[in-house]
């Protein structure tokens, strides 16, 4: 049975003995430790050698990513540390002098590509208290990687997905269609395709010129920040491709667009992004789109990953409260 189709349990199973049998690719001792992390998209694994030393091993979700895709992802990455833009993992070559590795294990209808990243000490932010400081920091961040992703002259086979109406609201959306999310009855569907063709009329008037649209990280959230002493690491590229600039803000506040401070993280983020790069007033005034936008998304992507604990936990209310979201969105359209 192929591992997209069984149990949680089981499949993360099948892919720890994927990640075991894989070790000698980077010529890692078979007496490592193999301890999952997380599942998402892709499977994390930490990698433990018997002398101590840690690293990250990403296991691809089948038919996820293309190789080229994986290979464009590792040169930004490249670029932003080499440039010194933000601090980020590197990763390691494998023994054939490659970083992406590709193999199969019993159990899985296709090999999988991998990759190996440096461990990187570091907690995440606590979100608990007021996060005004940290969003502005956040913002800088932001305008530091879209500066670089605005100047930075890409290589020539460089192949990365998008983030616009057409992924999110086409005919084949990246996360799958909103409508099939848990919760979407009539009610909600009926607020939310107002919310969608709201969305749509005011993003193809925005445009994407590249000042507006371009290589952007797409999930600079807190979740992928770690912490260490007076540096900040930004981790998790997976998600980088091509979007609005201002959809960076909309992702660092996934799952808590509700909270009432966000007004004033926006506001945080802003005068941080400011700093580095300037901003026209249509880029200001479309960040509440982007932020229904890419509640939207979010609403498709717990639909497509129930199979994942997050996603489960978050399904209960998320549709009825991106009705809520959406509601008050449209109306301070008529304010």
């Amino acid at each position: 049975m192929p591992a997209t189709d069984t149990p949680l349990r089981q499949s993360l199973k099948i892919l720890r003995q994927l990640a075991v049998n894989s070790l000698h690719l980077w010529g890692i001792s078979v007496n490592a430790a193999v301890d999952f992390i997380n599942v998402s998209e892709n499977t994390t694994f930490l990698i433990t050698s018997p002398d101590g030393n840690k690293s990250i091993l990403r296991i691809y979700r089948e038919n996820y990513r293309s190789r080229r895709a994986i290979s464009s992802e590792l040169s930004w990455i490249d670029a932003l540390r080499r440039e010194g833009v933000v601090k980020t993992p590197k990763y390691f070559f494998g023994c054939n002098g490659y970083p992406i590795q590709q193999a199969t294990t019993a159990r899985l209808p296709a090999p999988r590509f991998m990759v190996r990243f440096e461990f990187v000490a570091g907690d995440t932010i606590d979100s608990s208290g007021d996060l005004t400081q940290k969003f502005e920091s956040l913002g800088m961040m932001a305008a530091n990687c879209h500066q670089h992703s605005l100047n930075w002259k890409k290589p020539p086979s460089f192949e990365r997905n998008f983030w616009d109406l057409e992924t999110i609201f086409g005919t084949d959306p990246i996360w799958g269609d909103w409508r099939d999310a848990p919760g979407v009855h009539p009610e909600v569907k009926y607020i939310l395709e107002q919310v969608e063709e709201s969305i749509k009329s005011r993003l193809n008037s925005y445009g994407k010129a590249s000042k507006r649209y371009n290589l952007i990280h797409a999930d600079m959230r807190f979740a992928n920040l770690l912490v260490d002493g007076n540096q900040t690491i930004l981790i998790d590229f997976d998600d980088c491709g091509y979007g609005w600039l201002m959809y960076d803000f909309a992702a660092a506040i996934s799952f808590i667009e509700n909270n009432p401070r966000i007004p004033t993280y926006k506001t945080a983020w802003l005068r941080g992004y400011r700093r580095i790069r300037s901003l026209e007033i249509e880029d200001e005034m479309e960040i509440d789109t982007f932020i229904m936008f890419r509640r939207m998304a979010l609403l498709a992507w717990i639909g497509s990953h129930l199979e994942a604990p997050e996603p489960q936990q978050l399904a209960p209310d998320f549709a009825k409260n991106t009705a809520l979201l959406g509601q008050k969105w449209l109306q301070s359209d008529f304010d």
